[in-house]
C-alpha cells in the first residue's frame, strides 16, 4: 500500500501495530468523522438532526455496498453479540431442534445458542479443531431433519482459518437451513458477498478489521430469514412513521430496520463512515490480496526462525489472522518481549497472533521476525 495511506495512521508513529484482531487504531478519517460531530452537537444541540438521519442512510449504503447487499438489508446495532442475539432468539425454536457450529467459536457465537439449549431444550452440535482447522465435511454431517442453522466464523480468531462461507452458504440454502455468520474476523479485511456466498444473517462490531471504534456493529439479515426471525427488543424506532410519537400500530419498519430499535450511537456511525469511505476507496479486492501475500512473507519468515505456523495455509482458508507457537518460549512470553519494544500483537489460545492491516508493511514484518528469539 503506498504512503499516503500510512500516513492516515498516527499509531505508526510509536508502534508496529500488528493487533487488529483485538481493536484497531483509528485513522484520521475517522477521527475527524467523530469530531465533527461532536462539534455539531456541542454547537448546536440537535439542529442538525435531519443531517445525521441522512448520514446513517449513507454509512448504510456503504455497508451495503461492502457485502453486496441492499442498504434495508443492512442495520446497526452495539456489536456482534447483539446481532447474533437478536437471531438466536428471534427464531420459533422447538424442543429437539438443533444448531450446528464448532468448539473454537469465540463465545459471542456460542452463549446465545447455549442458553437456547438450557431454556428451550435445542441441542447444539460442535464440530471440532483438528490440527487447527475444521473440516467442513465432518461439520456438515452434523446437519439432520432438525438442523434450523448452521453458525460459524468467518474467520475463527485463535487460528486464523478461513471458512469457505459459499459452500456451506450453498449447502445450507438447498436445505433451508438458515445459514448465519459472525463475521467480525474477516469483514473490512477479507471479501463477503451475501448473495455470492448465501448467507442468510451475518453480525460484526467495527472495532476490528473495519477499522471503526466500539459500540456501533453492522448487521445483515436476508429477505428469507426475515420471514423467520422476529424483532424481540423492540422500541421507538422499531416502526414506520416513528416520529409520529402517539401513533401505536406495531407496524414494523422494512427490511432491517426493525431491529434497529431506538437511538443509534451517532459518534460512532460517523466514525465507521471515516473508515469505510477509506476501505471502499481502496477497495476490499486489493486489501485482501495484499494481506495474504504479507501474510506468506510473514509465514516464511517464521518457519525460518523454528516457529510452527498454526494457522491453516491451505488456498480457501487463508486470513489476515497469522498464528504460531514455538516449544521453547511462551505466548505471552514473546508478546512482553515484542511489547516492549512497540510492537504490538496478542497471545491467544496458547498462541501468538499477529494480525497485520493494509497500511502495514514487509519492512514491518522484518522488525518483527528481528525480535522474535530463535
Amino acid at each position: 500500500m503506498n504512503d499516503d495511506i500510512r500516513k492516515l495512521f498516527p499509531v505508526t508513529r510509536k508502534y508496529i501495530y500488528l493487533n487488529h484482531a483485538a481493536v484497531s487504531p483509528l485513522a484520521l478519517p475517522v477521527v475527524e468523522a467523530m469530531h465533527g460531530i461532536i462539534k455539531d452537537v456541542s454547537d448546536n444541540g440537535v439542529v442538525n438532526y435531519q443531517h445525521w438521519l441522512k448520514r446513517y442512510m449513507e454509512v448504510r449504503a456503504m455497508v451495503a455496498q461492502l457485502v453486496n447487499a441492499r442498504p434495508e438489508q443492512i442495520t446497526f446495532m452495539r456489536n456482534t453479540s447483539d446481532g447474533l442475539s437478536a437471531i438466536a432468539n428471534g427464531y420459533d425454536w422447538r424442543a429437539g431442534d438443533n444448531l450446528v457450529t464448532c468448539n473454537v467459536e469465540f463465545p459471542a457465537n456460542i452463549y446465545p445458542w447455549l442458553r437456547l439449549k438450557a431454556e428451550v431444550g435445542i441441542e447444539v452440535r460442535m464440530a471440532e479443531e483438528r490440527d487447527t482447522r475444521i473440516d467442513i465435511d465432518e461439520m456438515l454431517s452434523l446437519v439432520d431433519e432438525r438442523t434450523r442453522m448452521i453458525s460459524i466464523s468467518f474467520v475463527e480468531f485463535a487460528s486464523g482459518f478461513r471458512f469457505d462461507l459459499a459452500r456451506i452458504g450453498k449447502f445450507c440454502r438447498e436445505r433451508e437451513i438458515l445459514f448465519v455468520v459472525d463475521a467480525i474476523q474477516g469483514l473490512g479485511a477479507l471479501s463477503l458477498n451475501v448473495e455470492r456466498d448465501c448467507i442468510d444473517a451475518f453480525a460484526a462490531d467495527s472495532h476490528k478489521w473495519l477499522l471503526g471504534t466500539e459500540g456501533v456493529g453492522v448487521f445483515y439479515i436476508s429477505d428469507r430469514a426475515l420471514e423467520l426471525i422476529k424483532p424481540t427488543v423492540v422500541g421507538w424506532m422499531s416502526v414506520n412513521d416513528w416520529e409520529n410519537y402517539l401513533d401505536y400500530r406495531l407496524n414494523y419498519r422494512p427490511g432491517a430496520l426493525r431491529f434497529e430499535c431506538g437511538t443509534p450511537n451517532t459518534v460512532g456511525i460517523y466514525g465507521l463512515g471515516g473508515a469505510l469511505e477509506m476501505i471502499l476507496g481502496v477497495g476490499i479486492e486489493k486489501i485482501e490480496s495484499y494481506l495474504i501475500e504479507l501474510g506468506d512473507y510473514l509465514c516464511e519468515g517464521l518457519q525460518s526462525k523454528g516457529y510452527t505456523v498454526v494457522s491453516s495455509r491451505r488456498d480457501g482458508e487463508k486470513s489476515a489472522i497469522i498464528c504460531c507457537a514455538h516449544q521453547k518460549h511462551s505466548p505471552a512470553s514473546l508478546y512482553h518481549r515484542l511489547k516492549a519494544q512497540n510492537v504490538i500483537c496478542a497471545p491467544r489460545c496458547g498462541r501468538l497472533r499477529i494480525s497485520p492491516h493494509f497500511y502495514n508493511t514487509k519492512d514491518e514484518i522484518d522488525t518483527l521476525l528481528d525480535l522474535l528469539p530463535e
